[in-house]
């Protein structure tokens, strides 16, 4: 049991390295939150709140692989080193894919009630 908290301590300290020292990180989670707080304000259903969810939590992995993948790189060398540029190149193109695919699913989830809601007020 000792084990399991340690690495569940382990766990946690990571996170909170990233949101510490990765401003990235904080801005994917504070728009995350603004998404779904629009969600429950705009009466999402639960099966559209739950890709929403889905969808945040791919971007914040993907950002915390990809903070993994650049320290590892700047433990590896401080040289600047083509490989290592393209490493670290490739892994923050995987978080911008993930952060393309969260629009699309929020414009997906969120964009009927919210036109809906923009046409009544216009209206």
């Amino acid at each position: 049991m000792k084990n399991v908290l340690l690495s569940l301590n382990n766990a946690f300290h990571g996170l909170i390295y990233c949101f510490k020292t990765q401003r990235n990180m904080t801005i994917h989670a504070f728009v995350g939150l603004i998404v779904l707080i629009a969600g429950v304000i705009l009466r999402v259903p639960q099966s559209g709140m739950l890709l929403l969810l889905i969808a945040i939590m791919v971007v914040l992995v993907a950002e915390a692989f990809n903070t993994a993948i650049e320290k590892t790189i700047d433990l590896y060398t401080k040289e600047r080193n083509h490989l290592a540029q393209v490493a670290k190149d490739v892994a923050a193109g995987a978080v911008l894919m993930t952060a393309l695919f969260a629009v699309i699913v929020g414009l997906a989830v969120l964009g009927p009630p919210l036109w809906s809601v923009m046409r009544h007020t216009l209206l």
